[in-house]
């Protein structure tokens, strides 16, 4: 029996694992359907009420660390509980407050991340962990009360190896209402079920993540190369191996977007840069959707370009046809601006200030996860990080 009543199989170090392996950077060669363990089949059942363990990344959260843990610890589940927090080299007073939070509460273990890279500071938490379930979580994250319980219900029904929910993007300012509202937008970022609330059904990937612990033990941790996009990666491994991963859209979870301009823009750029070096990477396991930003990007620049030549008169001495044929890059950078406009102009429930963020929010988004894929993808990623912490 392992921790929680849950009946573990298997080696070991499914019940305490040393640090998961980092997966070597590009490789799924090694990943195949070999690996029945993960497969619908494969799984062993859970218990009833298996322990689950919450993983977290944290690096200065000082504004949302507290309230992010309250709703782990406040989640309706009768199976044990414990959260294990990789702390980065905070600046701010995150690590105080998770220490008088942790005194008063021994299920809330830390670890220390001194690197504050993201997939490592998963992999440093998921070996400190016990339990076979384990429930990524996000300092602007809340979960709802219920999330524990649908979770496993979902892992139980589905026989899936990782399964996620909706994300709710919620804000407090006109700034930051504007940001969830283009979150939640299919002109925002749209694509993925748990953005734009598609029925519940297997996916590409899932949100955090809710993890059963045999992908850790059989697959490795996550890929300690990859800073931004670990987590799709991971649930590329999982699905070449034969695993399932669902979508649960009762599954809710609350996420406050950063509150500034630059903060979203610095985002953007590295998701941007990330993606890119995930596509240099593997290729046509992409979505092309991933191709519409940068896409509008170019569009945009040679629409500049094409106006800037014409207040010059350089077109003047142009044959007439060619005039013709090159203002027409004009229309899809005009219809762009048009359907933003309309977009903004339709946002239903919200004050003038907020409905002109929203207006300005989806250019910013576009524009710099585009920017930032171009450049990925001539480049790579390098050792490219989210500026906006």
């Amino acid at each position: 029996m392992g921790p929680g009543g849950a009946e573990v199989e298997g080696p070991a170090q499914l019940s305490n694992p040393s640090r998961p392996r980092p997966w070597p950077c590009g490789k799924i060669e090694g990943v195949s359907k070999i690996l029945e363990i993960l497969t619908p089949e494969g799984l062993p059942p859970l218990v009833e009420r298996p322990g689950v363990s919450f993983i977290m990344p944290v690096l200065n959260e000082a504004e949302h660390i507290a309230k992010a843990i309250t709703t782990i610890l406040a989640q309706d589940y009768e199976g044990d509980k414990e959260i294990v927090l990789a702390l980065g080299p905070s600046t701010d007073d995150t690590n105080r407050i998770i220490a008088d939070m942790a005194a008063k509460d021994p299920r809330i273990q830390t670890v220390d991340n001194p690197q504050a890279a993201t997939p490592i500071g998963l992999n440093l938490a998921i070996a400190a962990t016990h339990h076979p379930v384990i429930i990524r979580v996000d300092a602007h994250s809340g979960l709802r009360t219920d999330y524990t319980e649908q979770a496993i219900d979902t892992l139980r029904q589905t026989k899936a190896a990782n399964c996620g929910g909706l994300m709710l993007a919620r804000g407090r300012t006109s700034f930051q209402k504007a940001v969830a509202r283009a979150y939640m937008s299919p002109v925002g970022l749209g694509g993925p079920a748990y953005h734009s609330g598609d029925e519940a059904g297997e996916a590409e990937s899932a949100y955090l993540g809710v993890y059963r612990r045999e992908v850790f033990a059989h697959l490795g941790g996550f890929d300690e190369g990859i800073k931004r996009g670990q987590d799709w990666e991971l649930n590329l491994r999982i699905r070449t191996a034969g695993g399932r991963i669902w979508f649960n859209p009762d599954m809710e979870v609350t996420y406050w977007p950063r509150d500034s301009w630059s903060k979203i823009g610095q985002q953007f750029w590295a998701t941007g840069i990330w993606r890119a070096e995930l596509i240099r990477r593997y290729g046509s396991a992409n979505s092309l959707r991933y191709f519409a930003p940068p896409v509008l990007v170019l569009g945009m620049g040679a629409s500049v370009i094409e106006a800037l030549l014409q207040l010059t008169g350089r077109t003047k001495t142009w044959p007439k046809f060619l005039r013709r044929f090159t203002s027409l890059v004009h229309v899809p950078s005009l219809g762009y601006v048009s359907a933003i406009l309309a977009t903004a102009s339709a946002a239903k429930d919200c004050g003038r200030r907020e409905r002109a963020w929203f207006g300005l929010i989806l250019p910013t988004m576009h524009l710099c996860w585009g920017a930032g894929f171009l450049r990925g993808l001539i480049t790579g990623a390098g050792s490219t990080k989210d500026g906006s912490r």
